[in-house]
């Protein structure tokens, strides 16, 4: 019987309200697991005790200890791992949203199906993301209220809009000019020209509660135009807005598919390379000597119906196809730092455990090595290294646990029976009765 606790979604009257501070469960929570991947990539642990309190892991020992009078879940024929991280997603959309969506959705749509995609997020074990690029202020508000204690979702860290070139991916185009000036208004979208008015969109991102600076250094492969994957942001823009992110202690995450783009991202000192599917190697060296991440997306094309397209996105996407697999390559090759993101929004939300089987056919990269990238490295990402990516005493416990060893088979990931956030019981399978 598969027990859910109430989440995100759904009707009104069945919408989950949680605890309204700090968000960890009350009582203490004791966990037997059968083994523990506590820091992925390492040695997983035999049978252990996790005890859970304020919502973050005190306790860790060998062996199975009891404790009277706290909640106990027997995970003893499973394997515990860290709740998983994506580090780029788009909880506003999916691959059915429509391009007039913004014709008929109110903010209120907006902000509801936002909640019921990060609810299918959630119980597929991602208990944190980096929403990089959501429509208006809905992703606030949930992050928000996630924070605060007042719904269960997965623990976000948002960019908000990105910001673009006029007329660029992140400036919205296939409609005709009226309805676009309409519907997108120029100070809606993230859209600017020149370094100064680039800086000036950082500032207002920083004003409005952004934890990064999401940009769209190139063209995009779902964007309604036919120009190409090329640089887009110009150097001096690029500078101007990693500069002026990093002074108000923002990091920069670039877009970015064409070479040209992403060397140009490189060197003007971006964090991370999204997407980054036309990387070479003289790029992937520059990326290794400077540390800079790359969040490969694998999972961007993958089921998506060149049918469903129009032409212009259906030639960059078979083109795209092409070239599969060479950025995760490049990177294993030159030992880039890798943070596990599919582009959910793009791709489903709920299947993001999809990509781990891509990272380890096409690296190939080890299973540990995958799912490091979705724990351990991904919180590095996040600047989040002392409260996320690892079962240890002090950090939250976030928590998911899979029926196997993952280090064997990493599809085991792709369904998940147990998930815990801040020691609050998600979801967990447990035998039906006879």
């Amino acid at each position: 019987m598969r027990l859910s606790a109430l989440l995100i979604g759904g009707s009104l009257s069945g919408m989950a309200l949680a605890a309204p501070v700090g968000g960890g469960a009350e009582e203490d929570l004791v966990i037997h697991a059968g083994a523990i991947v506590a820091i992925p990539g390492e040695i997983q642990r035999g049978p252990s005790t996790i005890v859970v309190r304020g919502g973050r892991i005190a306790e860790i020992e060998s062996g199975y200890v009891e404790r009277p009078g706290a909640k106990l879940i027997d995970l003893k024929g499973r394997t515990l791992l860290p709740g998983l991280i994506d580090t780029h997603v788009h909880f506003s959309f999916s691959p059915e949203t429509k391009l007039w969506s913004g014709a008929i959705d109110t903010a209120e749509d907006v902000a509801l199906f936002a909640f019921s995609n990060a609810k299918k997020t959630l119980e597929a074990g991602f208990t944190t993301v980096r929403d990089v690029g959501s429509d208006g202020y809905s992703i606030h508000a949930l992050r928000d209220a996630v924070n605060e204690g007042v719904v269960i979702g997965p623990r976000i860290f948002l960019s908000g809009t990105s910001l673009s070139i006029v007329g660029g991916h992140g400036d919205m185009s296939g409609l005709n000019r009226k309805a676009t000036e309409a519907l997108y208004p120029y100070d809606f979208t993230g859209a600017c020209t020149g370094a100064v008015e680039c800086a000036l969109r950082v500032r207002e991102a920083a004003k409005y509660g952004a934890d990064l600076i999401k940009i769209t250094s190139t063209g995009g492969i779902m964007s309604q135009q036919a120009r190409g994957l090329g640089q887009h942001l110009s150097d001096e823009e690029l500078t101007s807005i990693v500069t002026t992110a990093h002074g108000l202690g923002l990091k920069v995450a670039a877009h970015a598919h064409g070479e040209g783009g992403v060397a140009a991202s490189v060197r003007a000192g971006v964090d991370s390379i999204e997407h980054g599917t036309y990387l070479d190697e003289d790029t992937a060296r520059l990326m290794a000597k400077r540390g800079t991440w790359l969040v490969p997306t694998l999972g961007l094309l993958d089921g998506r119906k060149d049918a469903d397209a129009s032409p212009a996105v259906q030639a960059k996407m078979a083109e795209a196809r092409r070239v599969a697999g060479r950025n995760i390559r490049l990177a294993v090759q030159y030992k880039l730092n890798v943070a596990f993101g599919t582009d959910a929004g793009v791709s489903p939300h709920g299947q993001n455990a999809r990509q781990f089987r891509l990272m380890v056919e096409q690296g190939p990269m080890t299973p540990a090595a995958a799912l490091r990238s979705a724990t351990v490295d991904a919180a590095a990402l996040l600047g989040q290294s002392d409260n996320l990516g690892t079962i240890e005493v002090g950090k939250y416990a976030d928590m998911i646990a899979v029926a196997g060893d993952p280090y064997r088979d990493i599809t085991l990931l792709e369904h998940v029976p147990t998930v815990i956030k801040d020691g609050r019981i998600i979801v967990h399978d447990q035998p039906s009765a006879p």
